[in-house]
């Protein structure tokens, strides 16, 4: 047996009610780019409209004029999606509540996830969205999965509850003491304000 290895999400679709609500979420509240429109080849009462989640992957959704939002929150049942998180920079995480605010959208507020600060939301049709930004920034040549393998690996032997910050800077050193070059012969950490 050989396993199928991924690389990535290619797209995640999503059953959205008519076509000019999931323009208005996507694009008009989150800014995703409206980039390709057709109908679902599956099935000829559908649309699929692609948006760009600001990495160049795809949010697809399948839309049909005929159907209306049926959930004050889509279903959490075993099989099903609890919530789609998406990242936001730091100068934009700091506007997300004023944003919200503004438009009447109710929220969770800030929430301290340790590496990350989220806020949470739905769509207009009962689906949660989260709003993410890292606490941190990789290495050069590193990507955030390698910081946060290496973050649990320290916080387990340590034998704390959850993944902090002192994690973090203690995985980023150790990143880049491993995968980074010196022609320093001794790495550890020095004083050089002690004298003598």
């Amino acid at each position: 047996m050989q396993k199928i290895q991924t690389q990535g999400v290619h797209h995640i679709t999503i059953m959205g009610a008519d076509r000019q609500t999931s323009i208005d979420f996507w694009e008009g509240v989150l800014g995703m780019p409206f980039i390709f429109d057709q109908p679902n080849l599956d099935n000829p009462d559908e649309g699929h409209l692609y948006f760009d989640p600001g990495d160049g992957r795809l949010i697809t959704i399948f839309t049909n004029e005929n159907r209306e939002p049926v959930h004050d929150r889509t279903p959490t049942d075993a099989g099903c999606v609890h919530h789609l998180a998406l990242n936001v920079s730091k100068a934009s995480w700091s506007q997300v509540v004023k944003r919200l605010d503004a438009r009447g959208i109710p929220h969770s507020g800030p929430k301290d996830r340790g590496f990350m600060d989220s806020i949470y939301f739905k769509d207009p049709l009962g689906f949660l969205i989260e709003l993410a930004c890292y606490r941190f920034e990789p290495p050069e040549g590193c990507r955030h999965a390698d910081v946060m393998i290496e973050a649990h690996r320290i916080r387990v032997e340590r034998g704390d509850y959850n993944i902090g910050e002192e994690h973090l800077a203690d995985a980023i050193e150790l990143l880049v003491t491993r995968t980074q070059q010196s022609l320093s012969d001794d790495r550890s950490p020095k004083d050089p304000y002690k004298r003598g």
